[in-house]
């Protein structure tokens, strides 16, 4: 389909959404970064219930870095995954202030040293925060980007490069965005709306059997 076809869904899902935010409710870049590392395996919903209690118990990376991990379980217990998210975050708090001065840094390079981050956290901290080119390849984005022959991997540093490489770098942030917002509202994972969907005349997917 090539960078033509890419171009004009991005047109199409800059129309349908033109606010493309993150769907993960914080205030300061390391609240982000700790809310999208509970948000593994967690709705952005439930991760949004579960960091003001967080962030107001722990409200710097210093009460955090010093908090009981018994007591941050508790918090983000129903987040899943707990025991090792809590780790995580009560490490990253510590790896921010100790090798970092305190600051999120804005390299894929650094933020892959701290605990719990792999690269789609990493691309959210470079696109949201610091605007630079960055493809967050979530299950949205993965299922998408594939029903729309963008690409034809599963393994998400495949569909990360394959985008990085048709999609502009300055739309490459907000076009992840709006893929979830998407995904949410019309192509979902079970039963895609394809009949009603704006994309579908620039879509490969074959939808006669859904």
């Amino acid at each position: 389909m090539g960078d033509t076809n890419a171009l004009r869904i991005i047109a199409i899902l800059e129309e349908l959404y033109p606010d493309a935010l993150c769907g993960l409710e914080y205030e300061v870049p390391w609240q982000l970064l700790l809310a999208t590392r509970l948000a593994a395996q967690c709705k952005d919903q439930r991760v949004n219930k579960i960091t003001p209690v967080l962030f107001a118990k722990y409200p710097t990376l210093e009460a955090l870095a010093a908090a009981d991990v018994t007591d941050v379980e508790e918090i983000i217990h129903s987040c899943g995954f707990y025991h090792a998210k809590a780790r995580d975050l009560i490490g990253s708090a510590n790896m921010l202030i100790t090798d970092f001065g305190g600051t999120v840094p804005d390299t894929m390079e650094q933020l892959l040293k701290l605990p719990g981050v792999g690269r789609k956290t990493a691309n959210i901290i470079l696109g949201d925060i610091y605007g630079k080119p960055a493809v967050v390849t979530d299950t949205h984005c993965i299922r998408l980007a594939n029903r729309m022959g963008l690409t034809k991997n599963l393994v998400p540093y495949k569909v990360e490069m394959d985008l990085a490489a048709i999609i502009p770098p300055e739309k490459q942030s907000d076009f992840c965005h709006r893929l979830v917002l998407h995904g949410r509202a019309v192509c979902n994972a079970r039963k895609p709306k394809c009949a009603e969907c704006a994309i579908l005349p620039c879509c490969a997917y074959n939808y006669s059997d859904s």
